[in-house]
């Protein structure tokens, strides 16, 4: 490890040479690259293994979006690719309405035409040279057409520009027989000369309202001669060689084609494309401008603001202007509150979510509503991919001093989850009998196998039966806190002394033989990881993890182990980006660095963090790729809290762990969360000597939500 730590401080050191001065005037929107993330890794010394298909590389989108709105237009380079866009293609396909980055998604394809095209051949090549990105702004020059298109955008509503070559008939081509998922159903029509409407159903139903700045003369179907389910719809236009750009203004809504015309009305009304375009800047620009940094290099800084508006992109708007929305039982409701998307619990309830609501307070507080409307239809408070963290959301924005839902209606669910068997927790009689979820007794395991992930399970049931604990003492129900804490050890009946990791265990109770710890599954004994990168997750309880070694040193030596013992060169999706056996491009082991922080070895964990934002951020030959999937911000908003010198080790607990910042001054100042901080390292070194909180020494390396709302300065003294 020695040796490892030394080759961590010279490539740190070599890093933070490349200083440039930075320029004083410079908007915070200026700092911000979106075509960050878009790139797929190739080179096996970033993947970690030779790569014999893409690697993903954040799998985000370029396009326009403001703050969690519904609408997100952007380029389409190959249709059920993460978010539709991949920096290393040649050619688009249209422009889409809504992304995320999960394969799903991408509504409502348009793309501006003239000259020949057939329902199997409309793409136009592009080039990088003439693409550009800015927050709330796209633009691209279409080779084929001819075409410069510009796409801007509110909340609810995308704003298209295309101005052609002089002379070509303009021409509008919506595909919408295609999407990131599977189309069930479709509709366009010509409402009246300026305008015509429609939608397209996939998962979700999104209905358009659409009006252009030329007369419609006719809506033209095309069907395909190859595929019987390939049919496009051509928008004619009168006059259509004039000499103005085609201006497209679409209104969307989930509810109805009159709530996206009144959206529309509501959003854009009369304005230019130029003053939503300003509008957009100035929403991000208020946005980014809660955090100011100073010191750093040009690249930290836009590696940071790029991150921070990349943490603010999902879960999408899914209200109307008047409130209404589609709820989980396909009915029109309207209860007061914005209505969200789920998040992606699974991952971002780790970080982005407690930043969501540092930042954007309402938005969490109407995200967690949203949830809960959901669950009291549904009978349980709705998951994401595995693990029940919603819990963990809830509860860390409750005791952070996040108000405006109904706390006892969440809870309600969070503890149903915690102790009715139902859809939110696989497994959880048998958890809750045993103490533990086993694994079937499977001969001969394959990487992509399918079965219980019982070690994952159990390590994350625990922490979130601590999670529902924690809301339980806070809401007075002294019984069921008293009962979860019980379950919060559940985590020690994985662990296996004799290889010193969490071991999966068949039905009678027998240890998972043979067991190579090196091996990654996607469902078996571990989710998405191998032994090593799930061994240290007990946040709720470290003190009790570390006891379960013959001592702290040994401890430490296992924990060396994790960080220099080499990748063994699986291929696995997901897995990319290492540090010996810890996975940066996952999440399942992002808070395994901080461990050292609890057997007095700060400065261990000091430089695995800088290598973690040094190396797996701005990567690739383009220098756009991060070390795997963005995950609707997790991996974004890691980036932004460790930039800080803050991070949420154990986000239901309303505190942070201190660390040494990027930059020499941090200004928090989030009005909404009555957050007013500032953060100030002293001195170049990776050991913490000293930390200080106005004035006061802290004793360890956290600190609590409550002092961030007092106007302290919180100084972070290295050697």
């Amino acid at each position: 490890m020695k040796q490892l730590l030394c080759g961590f401080t010279a490539f740190i050191i070599g890093f933070s040479c490349n200083s440039v001065t930075e320029k004083q005037d410079k908007k915070y929107t200026d700092y911000v690259n979106p075509l960050l993330g878009t790139t797929t890794l190739w080179d096996p010394a970033d993947a970690g293994f030779t790569p014999t298909r893409r690697v993903w590389g954040a799998e985000v989108f370029p396009g326009s979006s403001l703050p969690n709105a519904m609408v997100q237009v952007s380029p389409v380079t190959m249709f059920r690719s993460g978010s539709g866009y991949q920096y290393e293609d040649t050619v688009i396909y249209a422009f889409t309405h809504t992304s995320k980055g999960h394969w799903n998604l991408c509504h409502i394809p348009v793309l501006p035409v003239t000259g020949s095209f057939s329902p199997d051949d409309y793409s136009s090549s592009y080039s990088h040279q003439n693409e550009s990105a800015h927050p709330g702004y796209y633009r691209v020059f279409l080779e084929r057409y001819g075409i410069n298109a510009e796409l801007t955008s509110t909340l609810r509503c995308a704003y298209h520009k295309y101005t052609f070559e002089k002379g070509k008939e303009k021409r509008l081509m919506l595909d919408l027989s295609i999407s990131n998922e599977r189309v069930r159903d479709w509709n366009i029509e010509r409402q009246s000369e300026s305008v015509f409407t429609g939608y397209q159903q996939t998962g979700e139903k999104m209905y358009f309202y659409a009006v252009t700045n030329y007369g419609i003369q006719n809506i033209e179907l095309l069907k395909s001669p190859t595929n019987e389910r390939k049919e496009i719809a051509i928008v004619h236009f009168i006059n259509s060689t004039g000499n103005l750009p085609l201006e497209l203004k679409m209104g969307f809504s989930f509810v109805s084609v009159e709530n996206a015309r009144m959206n529309l009305e509501k959003e854009m009304s009369e304005k230019s494309f130029t003053q939503i375009k300003n509008e957009a800047t100035a929403t991000w620009e208020a946005l980014l401008s809660k955090i100011s940094v100073s010191g750093g290099t040009e690249k930290q800084k836009k590696l940071f603001y790029s991150c921070l508006y990349r943490a603010f992109l999902w879960p999408a708007l899914r209200s109307d202007v008047n409130g209404d929305f589609t709820d989980a039982d396909n009915k029109v409701v309207n209860k007061g509150f914005r209505y969200y998307t789920l998040p992606s619990l699974w991952d971002d309830y780790r970080n982005k979510l407690i930043l969501l609501g540092m930042l954007s307070p309402t938005v969490a507080a109407d995200v967690i509503s949203s949830m809960t409307d959901r669950g009291e239809k549904k009978g349980f408070m709705p998951t994401f991919f595995h693990g029940d963290h919603a819990s963990v959301f809830v509860t860390g924005s409750y005791l952070r001093g996040l108000r405006g839902f109904n706390v006892d209606s969440a809870y309600a669910l969070m503890l149903k989850n915690a102790t009715v068997p139902g859809p939110s927790r696989p497994h959880l009689a048998e958890y809750m009998e045993k103490g533990y979820i086993s694994e079937p007794d499977i001969e001969r395991p394959e990487l992509e196998t399918v079965a219980s992930a019982g070690v994952t399970k159990t390590l994350e049931y625990a922490y979130d039966d601590y999670a529902v604990a924690l809301l339980a003492k806070a809401l007075g129900d002294t019984a069921n806190y008293t009962m979860l804490m019980k379950r919060t050890d559940n985590f020690k009946n994985m662990f296996d002394p004799s290889t010193g990791l969490m071991r999966g265990r068949l039905e009678n109770g027998d240890r998972i033989t043979p067991f190579d710890p090196y091996f990654p599954y996607y469902e078996y004994m571990y989710r998405e990881a191998n032994a090593w990168q799930s061994s240290f997750f007990a946040p709720q309880n470290v003190n009790g993890l570390i006891g379960l070694y013959p001592s702290p040193d040994a401890f430490e030596s296992k924990l060396d182990s994790l960080f220099s013992i080499p990748w063994k060169g699986y291929e696995a999706m997901n897995i990319s980006g290492f540090i010996g056996q810890y996975c940066h491009g996952n999440q399942p082991d992002h808070n395994f660095p901080y461990l050292y922080c609890f057997i007095g070895k700060q400065e261990k964990t000091q430089i695995l963090l800088d290598s973690c934002m040094n190396r797996f951020y701005g990567m690739g030959k383009e220098g756009l790729a991060f070390a795997g999937m963005d995950d609707a911000g997790e991996m974004s908003s890691w980036y932004v809290f460790n930039a800080m010198g803050l991070y949420t080790f154990s986000p239901a607990d309303p505190n942070y762990i201190v660390t040494v910042p990027l930059f020499d001054k941090i200004v928090l100042s989030s009005p909404e969360s009555r957050i007013n901080c500032t953060i100030i390292k002293e001195n170049t070194g990776k050991k913490i000597v000293e930390i200080k909180l106005g004035n006061k020494i802290i004793d360890g390396y956290f600190i609590p939500h409550e002092e961030l709302q007092k106007g302290k300065e919180l100084v972070i003294i290295t050697n």
